[in-house]
């Protein structure tokens, strides 16, 4: 009969649980008995805390808890290790690195070849109760664990019993990772046009559950006129849930795409167009297409002054909308580039010299 401890007893399942059943019995317990929620009771607290954590580490591995199933607690742990060589089914024994405490794995074989009395067992030793918690809820205390959003998943791969990224008898060891962050943040990068005439984004976040489920949800929004790159929207409690049962707010951030023909300079917009050397003389009028997609005439050199290259022309309330002054825009300054001609013929010189000679 196998002797030690009841694993299954200590998480309350049934003898035929299976993953999902093992995961969330331990989420469960882990949270309830952990040290940090329970300060006026922590010596008990830590005792259940590494009895649950054990159960689960035995009980979430295949060749564990097989061993388990047929030999109890004190046969995993090599209680009377000389008898192992006569354990039907299982070849030999290799250390394998774990998450803290020492592992081993067991080689199913076709034959009863036994250890040969234990030579080379190295018994079953628990791994560190913080450490499993910690790879299971990815964060170092029950306030850890950040994660992500927008469908992105950063885990590096799970195992048998859902632990994840291999921690038992796997090939990396276990790393913390930073304390979670009750609000994360993401970019949003927008077009300079809707950030003109302001628009509706819809974003679709997932988010994920501590019964181990996900969930998604689409976020609406409304982009108003004139904001700026770093505006922040707030969508509070829609992130994550955490160990602690609360949840993650996120936040976006503006980030303004950049634009082929206006660049922003507050609520100002820049913009440049190129005319001939004899539209600087005598005048020129364009047309620009603006952010809305009007069109925009720019003039120049209408009166005795010719226009300079470099020299600036500004459109009043053609600029950007202010968004706290709703109906209100700056102004829209277009830059003047003069083309000089590549050639001049002795003739053209003449009559240039004719016509502005003093």
């Amino acid at each position: 009969m196998p002797s030690g401890r009841d694993y299954y007893a200590i998480l309350g399942v049934p003898k035929d649980a299976d993953e999902d059943q093992l995961k969330k019995a331990y989420r469960k317990a882990a949270l309830k008995w952990h040290p940090d929620r329970n300060p006026d009771n922590k010596e008990l607290a830590d005792k259940k805390f590494k009895e649950i954590s054990e159960a689960y580490e035995v009980l979430s591995d295949k060749q564990k808890r097989t061993i388990y199933d047929q030999f109890g607690e004190e046969g995993l742990k090599g209680a009377g290790a000389a008898g192992f060589g006569g354990f039907p089914g299982f070849g030999g024994f290799g250390g394998a690195p774990g998450g803290g405490g020492r592992t081993f794995v067991f080689n199913m074989g076709q034959g009863g070849g036994g250890a040969g009395g234990g030579g080379g067992f190295r018994p079953f030793t628990p791994s560190s109760a913080d450490d499993i918690f910690r790879q299971f809820f990815g964060g170092a205390s029950p306030f850890g664990g950040a994660a992500d959003f927008m469908d992105t998943d950063e885990d590096g791969g799970g195992m048998p019993g859902g632990m994840p990224g291999g921690f038992f008898g796997g090939a990396r060891s276990a790393r913390p990772k930073p304390r979670a962050q009750t609000s994360v943040q993401r970019q949003l990068p927008v077009s300079l046009e809707d950030l003109y005439t302001g628009t509706t984004k819809r974003l679709k976040v997932t988010r994920r559950n501590l019964n181990g489920t996900t969930s998604e949800k689409v976020l609406t929004i409304q982009i108003k006129p004139g904001w700026k790159a770093g505006t922040k929207i707030k969508f509070a409690n829609e992130g994550d849930e955490l160990p602690d049962g609360s949840t993650q707010d996120i936040e976006f951030i503006i980030a303004e795409k950049e634009h082929p023909r206006f660049k922003r300079d507050g609520d100002k917009l820049r913009s440049e167009i190129s005319i001939e050397l004899w539209e600087a003389m005598c005048g020129f009028s364009k047309k620009i297409q603006h952010l809305d997609g009007r069109m925009v005439e720019i003039t120049g050199g209408q009166g005795s002054s010719p226009v300079k290259p470099g020299s600036s022309i500004v459109l009043s309330g053609e600029g950007m909308p202010v968004s706290k002054m709703p109906g209100k825009k700056g102004d829209l300054i277009v830059k003047v580039n003069v083309r000089f001609p590549d050639h001049v013929t002795p003739a053209q010189k003449d009559g240039i010299k004719r016509l502005f000679a003093s």
